[in-house]
This record gives C-alpha cells, structure tokens and sequence, in this order.
C-alpha cells in the first residue's frame, strides 16, 4: 500500500482538480481529503455517506452554578477572557459568572484552580467525520467546525481510517487531498506518506510558498516532485521555477497549461479527466503515470 499527498504552499493552484483527476485515474485506492478546514473535494466526488462520527477536538468549560461561590478566581486567572460576570438577578449584591463557549480554550486551568470545585470541563464537539463512497470509490473525509482547533488531530484520524480500510479491503493506493500552507494540517496530511506532489504556479507568491512547502517535506525527508499548473501564463517565472525546483534535488514532474476546463469541470461536478479528453487531459495522464512509476520504484 502507497500513500501519495497532493499538496500546495498557497490556495488556488489546481490541487484539489488535480487530486479529483488522480482519483479518476487511479486503480483500487481511497481517497482522503484532508483539508478539513475548508474541504470541497466532496464537491466534485459527490460522496454517498456511509458511517458518520462525531469529532471531539477539546473540552469547554463550563460553570455549575448552584456550586458556585462567586469568588472571581476564574475571572482573575483566564488568560482568554473568556470568563464574564454580570451583577445577580435575584436581590442579592452578589456576582453571577459564566464562561464564553467561544472564547473559552479549554485549558482547564480555571477548573484547577476554583477552590468551590464548581467548574465542569465537558467534551466538545469540534467536527465530524464521515467514511464514503464515491464513484471512484471509497473516500474519507471531514469537516472541522467554524472557529474549531486541533485540525491537525482530525486529519491524523481519518488517515488512519483510511489506513485500517485499505488494509482491511486490499487497497494499493491511499490518494491525498492535502490542505495548503506549512501548517499543522498539512504536516498531519504528510507525515510517513511515500511521495508528495506539489502544485505550484507561475507567479512570485507561488515560488515563495513552493520553497517553504519544499522546506517542510525536506524536513521530514518525504519524496518530493513538482507539477507547475498554468505554466503558460508566465513563462519566464516558469523556467525560475524549474531551475528552483532542480537546485531544490527533486524534479518538475508534470506542466499543466493553462485551460478553462477546469473550472468549468468543476462547475459540472466532474474531474478534467472526466469533462475533457483534450490537451490538460492528457497532460495529467502523462503526470499520472510517472507518479505511478515513483511510487512504484520508490524513488528517494
């Protein structure tokens, strides 16, 4: 079994096209998208959702008030601000204190230090995973809750998944949808994966971030190659980036020319190799299978 990442130092460069095209050509793998900040994958997949399951990222804090003393040592100590009081509605002079679910971290340290007992760290629900079908075959994905953390810790889950299904039915092939940046995500999305494939683009932005994502997976000594999608908008960035990419030690594996059809693909809720057989079909065949024969040769 292979796991092959599809990521990208910046948004807007072709990778989720590009995974969605690798997933219609691929045999007998599963597909994971693991940008579970702001997954669309399953835009063009369409997946039918098979099992559902609740993610619990962190814990909230929470005040039982009948225990509380009103003391204002959670107040005092939170370090988020998420701990507000507001003067008693019951005739008394006292305090009444409650915690902002959204502003609250879940550090705990408010339920440590209340010396009444009267703080409750309770699990909450910071997303949901799902385990799919498509019609190119099994998929694995999430969707992070607005303002929730611990991504990192939802994409280390559904690869896992995704790892004991493909052990489980003979899959060859776990295809990766990663997330953009250098963050903590995307080092979840990569981390022991047998090759990664960056897509970049011709501009400034794009050679800036393609060297950092390249730092990363260089890092964690991960095989690495290069696709450069619209290559034609900028030819003279483009040959910049195939000389960055040589003195990097890895290759420029595939050029995509710029082509409409891919948004327009998208619009259709099809992968380019499904909406088109022409030109940028069949460069990402000719891409496909090199990275085939990476895979196959483990190519350091």
């Amino acid at each position: 079994m292979k796991e092959l990442a599809v990521i990208s130092g910046k948004g807007g460069t072709g990778k989720t096209g590009m995974a969605a095209s690798l997933a219609a050509l691929a045999q007998n793998k599963i597909v994971v998208d693991c940008d579970v900040d702001a997954a669309n994958l399953h835009i063009i997949l369409e997946p039918t959702i098979q099992t559902e399951q609740i993610f619990i990222g962190s814990q909230k804090a929470t005040i039982q008030t009948e225990q509380c003393s009103a003391c204002g040592e959670c107040e005092a100590i939170c370090a988020f601000d998420a701990v507000h009081s507001q003067p008693s509605k019951n005739g008394t002079n006292g305090m009444v204190y409650h915690i902002d679910a959204m502003s609250c971290e879940g550090c705990g340290v408010c339920a440590h230090f209340c010396p009444a007992g009267a703080i409750a760290m309770n699990d909450n629900e910071s997303g949901r995973w799902f385990l799919s079908q498509t019609r190119f075959g099994p998929m694995v994905h999430a969707r992070l809750g607005i303002a929730e953390n611990n991504s990192g810790r939802l994409v280390s889950l559904i690869r896992e998944q995704a790892r004991q299904w493909a052990q489980r039915d003979h899959y060859d092939l776990i295809l990766i949808d990663g997330p953009p940046g250098i963050g903590c995500p995307v080092i979840a999305s990569i981390t022991g994966v047998d090759l990664v494939l960056i897509m970049t683009e011709p501009t400034l932005s794009g050679l800036h971030d393609l060297e950092r994502v390249r730092d990363l997976t260089r890092h964690f000594n991960i095989p690495t190659v290069v696709c450069i999608n619209k290559f034609d908008l900028n030819l003279e960035l483009t040959a910049k980036i195939e000389q960055t990419v040589q003195h990097m030690g890895i290759k420029t594996l595939g050029k995509i020319a710029f082509d409409r059809v891919f948004t327009e693909a998208q619009i259709q809720k099809l992968s380019v190799i499904e909406y088109s057989n022409g030109t940028s079909s069949q460069e990402i065949r000719i891409l496909w299978n090199k990275l085939k024969t990476f895979l196959s040769e483990d190519t350091p």
